[in-house]
């Protein structure tokens, strides 16, 4: 789900760091020293997680555990995001450093999105009811970074919208892939150290 370098307009730009600046400065306010080992841990996770790239359709993707990050580390998912993010594209050519604010608005976004919806109620609930709504957070947190991108993209030329139209379909499957992993790891998370979720 990375945009790619000379894409995005100036306005898209802007708009997209000033989400991320404004998520990065929440998020690094709200991090207290003794998780910063677990906001390391899973900026690793995804930074590991997304190099795998996979064909889907007319494009590629990838695992992004978008959904894990935010119920884990709530608002600290953007300096999360923003640091393997940057990483990746200082070390992969992954996106690129202009676009990194708006990169990092698809995927943090939905992460704290999921985290504010679904951290209490999977807190609160066991079993299948638990593992249902990790479920709906992880479909749910891919489909609205593909339309994050979508939106990034229609902003700067509206002759993006069919692609935009077609990463999102290609994302479908992979929404399904994420929201069964996410559920494993929660129930998982649950049983094994529950005060690790967000």
């Amino acid at each position: 789900m990375h945009i790619s370098e000379g894409v995005l307009s100036p306005g898209a730009l802007a708009l997209g760091w000033a989400v991320a600046g404004a998520g990065t400065f929440a998020g690094l306010r709200r991090m207290k020293p003794e998780k910063a080992a677990r906001t390391a841990l899973l900026s690793s996770a995804f930074f590991l997680a997304s190099l795998v790239n996979v064909r889907l359709g007319p494009g590629s993707t990838h695992l992004s555990l978008i959904a894990p990050v935010g119920l884990v580390l709530g608002w600290t998912a953007f300096p999360a995001l923003l640091t393997a993010l940057l990483l990746q594209a200082l070390l992969f050519h992954f996106g690129g450093l202009l676009v990194l604010g708006p990169n990092t608005t698809d995927l943090a976004v939905p992460a704290v999105l999921v985290y504010l919806l679904f951290a209490g109620p999977i807190r609160r609930s066991s079993g299948r009811a638990a593992a249902a709504l990790a479920f709906a957070a992880g479909a749910l947190a891919v489909l609205l970074g593909a339309l994050g991108v979508g939106l990034f993209l229609g902003l700067s030329d509206r002759n993006f919208l069919s692609a935009a139209k077609l990463l999102f379909a290609a994302h479908m499957p992979l929404a399904l892939i994420e929201g069964t992993v996410t559920a494993f790891m929660a129930v998982w998370l649950k049983k094994t150290a529950p005060d690790f979720l967000a």
